[in-house]
């Protein structure tokens, strides 16, 4: 893992105090690459979606032992430059266990219903009860998984996941669906998408959002 980090031809990599990601695994390491485009993680994706989909990335994310913080209660959706997009969704499959002390996520139910929201900051955990107070006392649903166990949630559905407080990383793959034909909105920037100069109004190019058929 330490080699990909390293490399920024190969993958993207950010840090932050909570985690660190890389992201476009599927472009350089073929075991994330069958994990990404595994049919069968695809097909609930596509049953949940209701829509044909593509991939938008693929992520690492690991929590360093005694990190100490979480990420805070955010949806993913305000981060990504899209336009007329019918579903988005992600898969976040467990490489290792991952009880709540090791920053197993939890989840506001029916949070996907609010749309709207400005991109909200994964580090202040006031900041998307300050725009969307109405959520401060929804019920919340924690999911501790084994490796190997997978959730799906919907672009838009509040979550968050706590700081690792273990000795041993806390380590995710995520793969991010969306809609197959979603357009290109071009703020707010993102590292996948800037590179490529593309136009707004675009259809992702299949080359490097690779469509699930």
């Amino acid at each position: 893992m330490a080699a990909i980090a390293a490399q920024d031809r190969i993958a993207d990599h950010h840090e932050a105090a909570t985690f660190t990601q890389l992201l476009q695994l599927w472009r350089q390491d073929d075991t994330l690459r069958e994990l990404t485009f595994h049919p069968n993680l695809a097909g609930i994706a596509r049953q949940l979606a209701g829509v044909p989909l593509r991939l938008w990335h693929d992520q690492l994310l690991i929590k360093p032992p005694h990190n100490g913080a979480a990420t805070e209660f955010h949806q993913d959706q305000p981060y990504w430059p899209h336009a007329n997009s019918r579903h988005a969704l992600s898969a976040w499959v467990a490489l290792v266990d991952v009880p709540v002390e090791r920053g197993c996520m939890t989840f506001i139910p029916g949070s996907h219903g609010l749309r709207g929201l400005r991109p909200q900051d994964l580090t202040d955990s006031a900041d998307l009860f300050r725009i969307a107070p109405e959520l401060a006392w929804q019920r919340r649903v924690t999911m501790p998984l084994r490796a190997g166990d997978c959730t799906f949630h919907n672009a838009y559905l509040a979550h968050t996941a706590a700081p690792n407080l273990t000795d041993d990383p806390r380590i995710a793959h995520v793969v991010i669906y969306v809609d197959a034909d979603l357009t290109y909105l071009g703020a707010p920037g993102h590292v996948v998408t800037d590179p490529l100069h593309l136009t707004v109004g675009q259809r992702l190019p299949d080359s490097d959002f690779p469509p699930f058929v």
